[in-house]
């Protein structure tokens, strides 16, 4: 199996440090994901949450790309209703000049924040009550591709004009962002660490009814799974402890920095909580790298997913790359040497 790892990064802060030095940790882990063979690299944006240090991934994104050579760097992604559909354009095709052949633009339909702090970004009521994001997506292609005659934006091009617009993949995490990316013929990633339907078959819709495009012949699908390795059981039971915590306190809207496994094993958990955490369980692959990868392996080869894209939370930055490091390790020698692993363990 010739599945490619990539790398979801939510710049995620840490209990007991400053937010920005979250930023200064994806440009590091970056570093290290190139040289254990990742291919990509995709920050998000979310906005007024404490947990969460990527707000701007054009900043993020231009910092990576510089501190690297053969990683491609992307969006995961730009959250299109809070931005103008040219502004994201230039922004873009500024990174390609920067970085040729190395840019992703990931686009997607949420807001990536709460109502208030999105009125604050769109500014305008009636832009939060806007679904229009299939005519942004078009708006976007014109500023690149040109407009029909008698458009309103004709002669509007996005500059610099003389480099293309970077692959744009679009992001979903149910069946209708993988129908909009079919008939938009385009790349599609679907959010399995916390979407609402089987990768199996929302990947398979994908595919069965793209379109192909200018920019996409054929689909291309990513799987993004929430995954946490550590060299022993223990270890990774306890981390997984710690990453779910942040994740129940998020789902209940009390978002906060990401505790260390000792807060989290020392925390007196509510009824309300550990009803989240039951339901979030399932989303988290954890373990040792024998005891993930072929977790992970059987859900790739159920679903077809073109590229498998990791996306861990860890408090201890050097406890984060090595388990990117341990997963690509195990998940290299596996997919290369032919080994018919073992399918064990409950299914993603």
């Amino acid at each position: 199996m010739s599945v490619a790892l990539s790398v979801l990064d939510l710049s995620p802060v840490s209990s007991g440090t400053p937010a920005s030095l979250a930023l200064r940790r994806s440009v590091d882990l970056a570093r290290a994901a190139e040289t254990a063979g990742y291919v990509r690299h995709w920050v998000s944006e979310h906005h007024n949450l404490s947990a969460v240090g990527s707000a701007d991934p054009v900043v993020l994104i231009g910092a990576i790309a510089a501190a690297t050579s053969t990683l491609r760097v992307g969006a995961g992604g730009i959250m299109l209703p809070n931005h103008s559909p040219l502004a994201v354009a230039e922004s873009f095709r500024s990174l390609e000049g920067l970085h040729p052949g190395r840019i992703d633009l990931g686009l997607g339909r949420a807001v990536g924040t709460d109502p208030r702090t999105a009125l604050a970004l769109q500014r305008s009521r009636q832009a939060l009550a806007l679904d229009d994001f299939e005519e942004q997506l078009a708006e976007l292609h014109g500023y690149v591709d040109g407009f029909p005659a008698g458009h309103p934006f004709a002669g509007i091009r996005a500059q610099p004009d003389d480099v293309p617009l970077p692959p744009v993949w679009l992001l979903g995490s149910s069946e209708h962002g993988s129908a909009v990316a079919a008939r938009s013929g385009t790349g599609y990633a679907y959010a399995g660490h916390f979407g609402s339907v089987s990768p199996v078959e929302v990947l398979r819709s994908y595919r069965e009814d793209f379109v192909p495009s200018r920019y996409w012949p054929r689909p291309h699908a990513v799987l993004t799974l929430a995954v946490l390795v550590a060299e022993t059981s223990e270890r990774a039971q306890a981390l997984a402890a710690a990453t779910t915590l942040a994740t129940t306190r998020l789902r209940l809207g009390m978002p906060g920095p990401l505790p260390s496994p000792e807060e989290a094993a020392a925390h007196r958990w509510t009824l309300a909580e550990r009803n989240m955490a039951g339901r979030l369980g399932s989303k988290l692959v954890a373990g040792t790298p024998e005891e993930v990868v072929p977790r992970l392996l059987d859900v790739v080869d159920r679903s077809g997913a073109d590229e498998l894209m990791v996306v861990t939370q860890v408090h201890d930055p050097a406890e984060r790359v090595l388990s990117y490091e341990l997963l690509a390790q195990e998940w290299s020698r596996v997919t290369q040497s032919g080994e018919d692993v073992s399918r064990t363990g409950e299914p993603v």
